[in-house]
């Protein structure tokens, strides 16, 4: 299982932010945090599918 440092951050909107430094491109945002924590889970697997295809 890959360890990635995922960035938070929370915008003037109060929605939160998620970007991932390792995988450039790849970030999401949401509602809540527990959201925001599927969702980047999600977009780390599907960019690391997105690499391997190549």
């Amino acid at each position: 299982m890959n360890k990635f440092k995922v960035v938070i951050e929370q915008d003037e909107g109060g929605i939160y932010v998620a970007s991932v430094p390792e995988l450039p491109g790849c970030h999401t945002q949401a509602q809540t945090l527990d959201e925001l924590n599927q969702r980047i889970k999600e977009a780390i697997e599907l960019h690391l599918e997105v690499i391997s295809a190549k």
